[in-house]
Parts: C-alpha cells; sequence; structure tokens
C-alpha cells in the first residue's frame, strides 16, 4: 500500500511463478544433486568403481553448469520481481530475519565456491580431498535450505512470532520439520531426475548398477516427499487447510492443485521405480524426460499450492497481499486508504486525500482499485475485473457484498466460515479498508467497468493492466 504498484498484463504472480519455480527445481538439485554426487564419488572410490566415479564426474559437471549459472541469476530474479510486485512483504522479510539471510548467503558462497573447487580439481589432488570437497559442498548447500526453509514456512504459518516477534519463534513455526523433511526428500527427486542423464553414458554392461544406485536415491526421496508433505498437511491451520482439503474445501483450483500434485508424485514413483529398478537396461532418452517431467510437476504443483494456501495473505495473520498490515486496519478505516497511499491519491488528481469532496467518484475509485486490489487482479488481463463483472453481472452485486464486509468482522470470523460467506463467489480477498467514502467510489468504479464499454476513465487506465 505504501509503494507504487508494478503493472504487468500477465499478473505479477504469473511473472514471479515462473522465475520461482524453475529456481527452486534447480536450486534443490544443487542440494540433492550435492549430496548424491558425494556420495557416488565416495562409494566408487571404496570399490574402486570407475564407472561411477565417472557418473560423479559427469555430475558435477552439471551441478557446476545449471545451479551456479542459472540458479543464480534466477535466484536474484526473485529478489527482484519480488521487489517489484511486494515490495512491502520484502521489507518484512529483510527487516525481521536480516541476520538469517547474511547465514544462508554466508553459506551459499561456501557452497558456490566447493562447486568450483570440486569440478577444477578432478585428477588434479588426492581422491581423499577430492571428495572432502565435494562433502563440502553438500553441507554448505543443504544448510542454506535449512535456512531458507524457516524463511518461507514463516510466512504461511508465523506461529508464536505474531505476538511475540522473536527470530527463532517465526524461524521454528508449525511447518518449519514437515516443510524440511519434504524439500530434502524434493531435493533427492531432483536430483535424480537430473543425473538419470549423464547415467545414460554408462558403459551398456555398467548401465543397469548405475541406473538402479540412482533409483535407490529416487526411492529415498520419494519416502521423504511423501511424509513430509501429509506432515505439512497436517500442520497447516485450518483456516488455509479449508481452501484445498476436505469436503468443506472451497477453492476449486487449489483442490485440482493437490489432486495433479499427488498423482504427480505417483507417477514419479512408478515412472523412476520402473526405469531404474524393475528394468534399468530399458531406461532411455524419452523415459528419462518423462521421469523428469513427472518430478518437475509434483514440485511445481506444490509450490503453486503452498502459494495459494496463503490467501489472502502475504505472511498469514500478519500481512495481507495488497500490504496492508493486520494490526494497520483501524488507523486506516479512519484516515482513509489514499492517505496512506499518497502516490495513488496524486494519480487520482485528489490534493487533499482526507477530503474528497468533488473529487470524480470512478477516477478515485480507480486509485483506491490500484492500492487494494491490483496486486492480484489486473483490469484486462490475468485475473482481470473488466472480463470477470461484463461476462457475469450478478458479480457485481456480490463484489459489493464483499466490500461492505467490516475487516474487523472478516479477521474475526472461524475458520472456515469465511467460505460460507453468502452469494460471494470469492471470499477469501482481503477485506477493503478505507472511508465509505472511498469504498463508494470504488463500488462506482467497479460498476463502470461493468457497463458495455466501461467508463471513459476506465478505458484510459485500463490498457493491459
Amino acid at each position: 500500500m505504501d509503494y507504487p504498484l508494478w503493472h504487468l498484463g500477465i499478473g505479477g504472480g504469473i511473472l514471479m511463478g515462473i522465475v520461482a519455480v524453475t529456481h527452486v527445481i534447480v536450486a534443490h538439485f544443487a542440494v540433492g544433486g550435492g549430496l548424491l554426487i558425494a556420495a557416488t564419488e565416495t562409494m566408487a572410490i571404496r570399490k574402486q568403481d570407475r564407472e561411477m566415479r565417472e557418473l560423479a564426474r559427469r555430475g558435477s559437471l552439471i551441478l557446476l553448469l545449471i545451479p551456479t549459472v542459472y540458479g543464480v541469476v534466477t535466484g536474484v530474479g526473485i529478489w527482484f520481481v519480488a521487489g517489484l510486485i511486494s515490495p512491502a512483504a520484502i521489507s518484512a522479510l529483510i527487516h525481521n530475519y536480516v541476520w538469517g539471510w547474511a547465514m544462508e548467503w554466508t553459506f551459499f558462497v561456501i557452497e558456490i565456491a566447493a562447486a568450483l573447487i570440486y569440478w577444477a580439481t578432478w585428477g588434479k589432488v588426492t581422491k581423499g580431498v577430492h571428495v572432502a570437497i565435494g562433502w563440502i559442498y553438500f553441507v554448505a548447500a543443504w544448510i542454506s535450505l535449512v535456512i531458507i526453509n524457516g524463511i518461507i514456512t514463516f510466512m504461511l504459518t508465523p506461529g508464536d512470532w505474531l505476538q511475540t516477534h522473536k527470530f527463532w519463534d517465526g524461524f521454528f513455526n508449525p511447518t518449519y520439520w514437515p516443510s524440511l523433511v519434504l524439500r530434502t526428500g524434493i531435493a533427492l527427486l531432483m536430483a535424480a531426475a537430473f543425473l538419470v542423464f549423464p547415467a545414460l553414458r554408462a558403459k551398456v554392461e555398467a548401465r543397469p548398477q548405475v541406473m538402479r544406485w540412482i533409483g535407490l536415491w529416487l526411492v529415498i526421496g520419494l519416502a521423504l516427499s511423501a511424509t513430509g508433505y501429509f506432515w505439512w498437511e497436517s500442520a497447516m491451520p485450518d483456516e488455509a487447510r479449508v481452501l484445498f482439503l476436505g469436503e468443506g474445501a472451497v477453492l476449486p483450483a487449489l483442490i485440482a492443485t493437490r489432486s495433479f500434485l499427488l498423482w504427480a508424485l505417483a507417477a514419479t514413483a512408478v515412472v523412476g521405480i520402473v526405469i531404474l529398478l524393475a528394468l534399468p537396461k530399458a531406461a532411455r532418452l524419452p523415459t528419462a524426460i518423462i521421469l523428469a517431467l513427472a518430478a518437475f510437476a509434483f514440485f511445481g504443483g506444490y509450490e503453486r499450492l503452498r502459494e495459494g494456501t496463503r490467501k489472502p495473505f502475504l505472511i498469514h495473520d500478519y500481512m495481507f497481499s495488497n500490504g496492508l498490515l493486520v494490526q494497520d486496519i483501524k488507523t486506516v478505516n479512519q484516515e482513509g486508504v489514499l492517505s496512506r497511499s499518497p502516490w495513488a491519491a496524486r494519480a487520482a488528481g485528489v490534493s487533499d486525500p482526507s477530503d474528497l469532496e468533488g473529487a470524480d467518484p470512478v477516477k478515485v475509485g480507480h486509485a483506491v482499485f490500484q492500492v487494494e486490489c491490483a496486486a492480484c487482479h489486473t483490469v484486462n488481463g490475468y485475473q482481470g475485473i473488466r472480463p470477470l463483472l461484463g461476462e457475469d453481472p450478478t458479480l457485481v452485486s456480490a463484489v459489493i457484498e464483499l466490500l461492505h464486509i467490516q475487516a474487523d468482522d472478516y479477521m474475526n470470523m472461524d475458520p472456515g466460515h469465511r467460505a460460507n460467506l453468502e452469494n460471494l463467489t470469492y471470499p477469501f480477498m482481503p477485506p477493503f479498508v478505507g472511508t465509505d467514502t472511498e469504498r463508494e467510489d470504488l463500488v462506482q468504479y467497479l460498476i463502470s467497468l461493468a457497463e458495455p464499454g466501461g467508463s471513459s476513465q476506465a478505458a484510459q487506465s485500463g490498457g493491459a493492466r
């Protein structure tokens, strides 16, 4: 609310999803791949197995090129995109977890340095020293995951932090441990999905042994992933679980996402066990691609579900998706949302946000829309308001009803009760905050969008937004 928005026709959430999901796939491979490669080289040295050590060498090149190039670039991209679409959330995470980020970056530097040294010293140092470097890489990568996991899970389940605002209360939150088990399992799945490709280059007579070795780690990853996922579900707060789980689940998109990720996990298990353990000689490039896509689909589905279950919050019960803090609801209701967001007031041509007398209600409503709604909704693009209202005019009254629910009442509802709000098609939006005048002006703006052709102001300000 305090910062102007970066408008994208596709929606900021879609762009963030593209960057973040591809990044976490690579980042988790960096962790699991480090473990699998170090364990492979360790075993190869003990058994004097040249083919297995060659697998570790080929795998280390993939580990060097993908995580340390694409992973680093997309990691920076996440900070860039998130800083533009959710500046308040990024600010909160930095201010509350600055030392957590500092620790993570320290281990990340160790991880990158170890990856470079590991690849550069093949055949140039003793085998014992070389494999030790590989284990240093894995430990640094996994500790980096341990730290990041605490910050990510905090956003969904802040736990006692909401009362104490203490670092460790937020870090070791209710979903921390299940998520850590789940992500460790996913890291092993990503390792198997990536390293099956260099394993295809093994000699024909050695391929079954190599594939079964990778398959062993895949099975461990599957067990950890399934255990961690269902544990994660059970540890979630009721108001988040009701979105996608049980007979009272209310968001079809998230219900479908859960079904999708479970089927993807099952497909990963079937394909992986068949081509890696049961019929390793049948492993070919097409089957390796199918295995990778199934594993990626499971992970991507989980990330989509995890993000969706925070609705309508960025940080659950603390900050809404539009940047409004729960603790500021009463203040904003008294002073007005445009007083809190002077950039929007200027866009509406309002010199004094506390006095809207004589101001164009549609212009003011559009400004309020930018502050309160545009973080999730575009006008004509992704989750566009105008097409939605135009297709079903009855939604106008439903949205108006939602806008007239008092924010305090919204926050005090019993878990799951929001799902039963009569006549509302999407009850998990942030509650409206602001003065009565701002509310009515927002209603006038939404009505103008639903009119044939929309208002002149809406047409001028809509575009791709």
